[in-house]
């Protein structure tokens, strides 16, 4: 990998900001990841306030496991929002907890193999012909939660008592308009946040509207303790095949998230982090942190791209300022108001953002396929992405007992691993995809 920046760094990895400066050069990595990392836990019915602590708590501790060397803030995974779903539907929020935790292990088992033997052999099991479509599957199974989430009054009924509304679905057209609009035509920081201004603009029209309840936000009081859930104290951890089957294949897509994340940072820099201090370290810290948001009941963590453009932009890469914004994030958490004012926000409004982050999702496995070349003309191709989608989108499941069911997804990915090792023509792919890996 080859370094293209050139301009100096204003404040490099190791160097500590001014303390005139520090707190609001850490206020901007907080903001560019707040509007994402609490929007995951309302979707999911996890707490916005437990969300900001693990988030926390997640990035200090990706930054001691590599060494205080890569400065990349951890928030809430957008991936896990499907599986979450679906694990909290079958056994609970402890099944998806569960699932979190094994899903953090096989980061870690990943991270080992790596160090072990290099990172090869993962690009051999996970081109981007079977984790584009696996991308793909997981932003189309969301479309209906985003769409009932801004059309119904009641969007957690049975689809026989939906309740449709006007007022709803005008609000959400009008959060999804702001978000685009400040996606496309906000510059510099503005441009990173455009999920906050959304959300921000949308809670506006809302009130307006008539859909929010300002009360609790006032009743609540300044502190208080976010609603942890915590294995052994606040439930008894059940084992359950299931739930990990629906958590831990979404590791094949943030693991390649993440690769592609320490290769965008790497360049912004200008140094390569896949070898110092090592893709294998920086993988352990991710799966470090989604373990410890699973141990307090917050949703899986990952590596903000939101967050590598604010480094992008001011040319400030210090790990402080990192470890900082994971400090306010850690006292925002325990802020009784901030945590309520998260809670008040209608359903039509976190409907109108997720028509477009969930579309994104969906997107960007696309983009994966796009930007590697993946040649549709070639039957082996077409038939690997054709089996994974349909089996994800259509909801195909394979129960082997009362206890282990392995769902759409997971299936879908396994099939599509399986695919891409037996039919022929792999290793001309594979000469492909590496040659194209070592211009870049």
């Amino acid at each position: 990998m080859t370094n293209t920046q050139t301009a100096k760094p204003i404040l490099d990895v190791e160097e500590k900001p001014k303390l005139n400066q520090w707190l609001t050069l850490s206020l901007q990595h907080l903001f560019a990841m707040f509007g994402a990392t609490v929007l995951v836990p309302m979707l999911v019915g996890l707490s916005p306030g437990t969300a900001l602590l693990s988030s926390g708590l997640g990035t200090i501790a990706y930054l001691i496991i590599t060494k205080g060397q890569i400065p990349a803030y951890l928030g809430s995974s957008f991936a896990f929002i499907a599986p979450i779903i679906t694990a909290t539907e079958l056994g609970g929020p402890q099944a998806a907890m569960l699932g979190a935790f094994f899903a953090g292990l096989a980061y870690g088992a990943v991270a080992m193999l790596i160090y072990k033997f290099g990172v090869n052999w993962l690009m051999r099991i996970l081109p981007p012909v079977v984790v584009g479509p696996v991308i793909i599957v997981i932003g189309l199974s969301l479309a209906g939660t985003a769409v009932n989430m801004a059309m119904y009054e009641n969007p957690l009924a049975d689809p026989a008592d939906f309740i449709y509304s006007g007022t709803h679905i005008t609000v959400a057209l009008i959060t999804l308009a702001i978000t685009v609009i400040a996606s496309i035509y906000f510059k510099k920081f503005f441009g990173l946040i455009p999920v906050l201004v959304g959300i921000t603009g949308g809670y506006i029209a809302a009130f307006f509207a008539g859909l929010v309840n300002f009360q609790p936000v006032l009743d609540a009081p300044w502190f208080a303790v976010p609603e942890l859930y915590m294995p052994f104290v606040s439930y008894t951890p059940e084992f359950s095949w299931t739930a990990i089957a629906i958590m831990v294949p979404v590791a094949i897509v943030t693991l390649s998230e993440h690769t592609g994340h320490q290769m965008v940072v790497s360049k912004v820099v200008g140094r390569n982090f896949l070898e110092k201090p090592g893709l294998h370290r920086s993988l352990l810290g991710d799966g470090v942190a989604t373990m410890i948001a699973s141990m307090i009941g917050g949703p899986p963590n990952t590596t903000y791209g939101e967050n590598i453009g604010v480094l992008a932009i001011t040319r400030i890469f210090s790990v402080f300022v990192i470890g900082g914004a994971a400090v306010l994030a850690i006292l925002f958490g325990f802020i009784g108001k901030i945590s309520a004012l998260i809670s008040s926000i209608p359903t039509p409004v976190m409907g109108g953002v997720s028509i477009l982050l969930f579309g994104i999702i969906a997107s960007s496995g696309l983009r994966m396929l796009i930007e590697a070349k993946v040649d549709f003309a070639y039957k082996r191709n077409l038939i690997i992405a054709s089996v994974i989608m349909i089996i994800g989108v259509g909801g195909a499941y394979v129960q082997f007992s009362e206890t282990f069911v392995l769902p759409g997804m997971a299936l879908a990915a396994i099939i599509g691993i399986a695919l891409n090792l037996i039919l022929p023509g792999r290793k001309k792919e594979e000469e492909t995809l590496f040659n194209e890996n070592k211009a870049a």
